[in-house]
């Protein structure tokens, strides 16, 4: 029987063992790496969020407009239709709509009146933009506030030609009249369904990375009897069944949980399970291309797409590399899809086939590895004699 010391020395012995330790130290590295400079600057790039101001108020409304265009730090928009601004904001192309009602100005100026602004946000986002668009709603309405002081005083010293300390005075009273009229669309029934996009993405790619890890050396131990196409030929046969079961059960278990499904149980687990082949398809593109090295490749890909896939931060809050670079990853197409089918929005039908074509590339670079490479592998037991030979 081994002591203690002779355990950790056999176990030091062992290349696993660095290769497990090697892997903790790369997690660090890796999220540490690519998170701090995925999220440096986002609160410096919210004037990249964008917000359309639609006046169907012709008195003050163009007044109000140009000013809010001015004076806030956003991408405000003044030329879009109501119908056609809520649509954008459907489909994430705006991140609020802000309407100044048709009697905006008869109610501001009103003794008695009391004017309202109407703002609409769509939940169906990462919860940072509710927080920050609702933080914006405060601001218009203050700034708008302001404007309607001024335009109080006016309107009194032209229309009564009351001195300007009692104009003053009426203005201070207008200056408390304009309320804000907050409206979602697409509301999300609390925090745990707010998380499951971002959980979806990532259960699914860690467990889609340890599958193929998996995979991987039942096919390097099975080498030396199976040829390298027909390998290939039962991998993909049992990826494409390993899918249809795993996206049954994650979607099963989220009905089971009490999960909001806007778009019912069909779409979701349609929908899942095109986006689990995918992340299977393409984190054993890694391993198909560069071995067992490729579960590397794998944890770079899994936190580039936590953080580029717009399922913790918005999008349009990260540097143009991190969009551009989210843009050919798969994960930010299943947030997209995940949040139209969970909490409302257009069609998931482009991001299924945004993630079909990402499949298709995958398994071709995966057919071409497989067609460069020699026919046979060396199995995993022929590994472990030469290492005990090595090691002798």
């Amino acid at each position: 029987m081994l002591g203690m010391k002779q355990a950790i020395q056999a176990f030091m012995k062992r290349p696993t063992t660095w290769i497990g330790i090697i892997t903790a130290v790369m997690f660090q590295v890796i999220f540490s790496a690519i998170w701090m400079t995925g999220y440096n600057g986002v609160t410096d790039r919210i004037d990249q969020l964008r917000i359309a101001v639609v006046s169907e108020d012709q008195q003050m409304g163009p007044q109000i407009a140009a000013g809010l265009e001015q004076n806030l730090p956003f991408n405000l928009s003044v030329n879009y239709p109501l119908e056609e601004a809520k649509q954008l904001l459907n489909e994430r192309e705006l991140q609020m709509v802000v309407v100044i009602p048709a009697d905006f100005s008869q109610q501001a100026a009103s003794a008695e009146g009391r004017a309202s602004l109407e703002y609409f946000i769509n939940e169906s986002n990462p919860a940072l933009i509710k927080s920050i668009m609702s933080g914006a709603a405060s601001q218009i309405t203050a700034e708008v506030n302001k404007q309607a002081v001024a335009a109080g005083i006016q309107s009194l010293l032209i229309q009564s030609n009351m001195p300007e300390a009692q104009a003053a005075g009426a203005a201070a009273g207008l200056s408390e009249r304009v309320t804000t009229s907050l409206q979602s669309t697409n509301v999300v029934q609390g925090m745990n369904n707010q998380m499951v996009p971002m959980m979806m993405v990532l259960a699914s790619y860690v467990g889609a990375m340890i599958m193929g890890m998996n995979l991987e050396q039942s096919g390097m131990a099975v080498s030396a009897a199976v040829s390298k196409w027909k390998r290939f030929a039962a991998r993909t046969v049992l990826n494409v069944v390993a899918a249809i079961l795993v996206s049954l059960i994650g979607s099963s278990l989220l009905v089971a949980f009490g999960g909001q499904i806007e778009q019912g149980f069909l779409h979701m687990w349609l929908f899942q399970l095109i986006f689990m082949l995918t992340f299977i398809f393409v984190s054993q593109m890694f391993l198909y291309v560069f071995g067992m090295a490729g579960m590397l490749f794998n944890i770079i890909a899994l936190s580039a797409q936590l953080v580029s896939s717009g399922a913790i931060v918005p999008r349009e809050l990260l540097s143009s590399f991190f969009i551009k670079l989210g843009d050919v990853l798969p994960a930010t197409y299943a947030v997209d899809g995940n949040m139209n089918i969970l909490f409302g929005g257009p069609s998931a039908a482009s991001d299924a086939l945004s993630l079909a074509v990402i499949a298709v590339i995958a398994l071709a670079i995966s057919a071409l590895a497989v067609l460069l490479k020699r026919g046979a592998v060396v199995s995993m037991p022929a590994v472990s004699i030469a290492s005990k030979r090595s090691g002798s």
